[in-house]
């Protein structure tokens, strides 16, 4: 009996110990975990600093924007600090991409970069029927006019009474019926769009807060070809190999020389040479595990670069 009592008691200290030892275990791979949490959540915060100073500094040695530039370069092992993380990720240039945002102007659906998109579509593989349910997406996402904004001003009285009756009742944008988007991955939950679809389009289609001309420096071949009515996109690729080869655009006027187009404006062309939008995407890595960064950066002409958005996480 009494060998028996020892058993017991060496069994039930045994499993007390190794209960103790499985949740010091849990508690030290917590707090571990917590560790490499706020290491990569400082790494990725350093990262989106560095990625404001660098896009500054960019613009202050030169207005252009270009792809030879450092901000164009990819990021591989980026330490900050002395910390044992590293960032691997890059910049990409987002007027580069057709903004859908471009689709509504002044409340209404703005027949040129409606054109511009399906075009942009139609090369891509895109079925015309996703197309018109982006845009449409897009349509009700903005306060809508029943009139454009000059007709509706011009045929008004003044007097507003707030009813739909009222002589200026079509002068009054309708509020919008949808949330409005704020990056392309929105797009995933609008039915009928096939998640292939969106991958053939994300190369080339952005989501800004503000309309925007699409930069002839950064651009695709395939973004170049639907802006310019007629071009094939083998000519708009011949165009992006003499620009990548160093002839970069210098203007305006010299997207008209070079693109052959002088039956069209600049204002119908709306290509610009600088940019003021880009999208940081990357990983930071701390010690094995990986925190994906994803960050939307706006330049303006005289002001630092500053984080619109972000998304950090594990």
């Amino acid at each position: 009996m009494a060998v028996i009592s020892a058993l017991l008691v060496a069994t039930v200290v045994a499993v007390i110990a190794a209960g103790m030892i499985a949740r010091q275990t849990q508690v030290t791979r917590g707090v571990e975990s917590e560790s490499q949490r706020v290491r990569g959540a400082w790494l990725s915060n350093g990262v989106l600093e560095w990625t404001r100073q660098a896009l500054w500094q960019q613009r202050l040695r030169e207005p252009m924007t270009r792809l030879d530039q450092d901000w164009a370069q990819p990021m591989r092992g980026v330490r900050l600090g002395s910390e044992s993380g590293v960032f691997d990720g890059r910049i990409s240039d987002e007027q580069s991409k057709f903004n859908l945002r471009n689709l509504v102007l002044d409340g209404q659906l703005d027949t040129l970069e409606s054109a511009v998109f399906e075009r942009l579509c139609a090369e891509l593989g895109v079925p015309l029927a996703q197309a018109n349910r982006i845009v449409q997406r897009v349509i009700e996402a903005y306060p809508r006019r029943l009139q454009p904004a000059s007709q509706s001003t011009s045929a008004g009285t003044g007097l507003d009474s707030g009813r739909l009756t009222s002589p200026d009742a079509d002068s009054r944008p309708l509020p919008a019926t949808r949330p409005m988007l704020r990056h392309f991955d929105d797009l995933a939950s609008l039915p009928g769009i096939d998640p292939a679809t969106l991958e053939r389009l994300r190369p080339f289609v952005t989501v800004l807060p503000a309309s925007t001309w699409v930069n002839g420096n950064t651009t695709t071949a395939q973004v170049l070809a639907a802006r310019v009515p007629g071009m094939s996109v083998a000519q708009a690729q011949a165009l992006i190999a003499e620009r990548d080869r160093g002839q970069w655009f210098i203007n305006s006027g010299d997207y008209l020389n070079r693109l052959r187009v002088p039956q069209m404006s600049t204002e119908q062309l709306r290509l610009g040479i600088t940019s003021e939008w880009f999208l940081l995407r990357g990983q930071s890595t701390v010690e094995q595990r990986q925190f994906s960064v994803q960050a939307l950066f706006y330049r303006g002409e005289l002001n630092r670069p500053r984080v619109i958005w972000s998304r950090v996480g594990a």
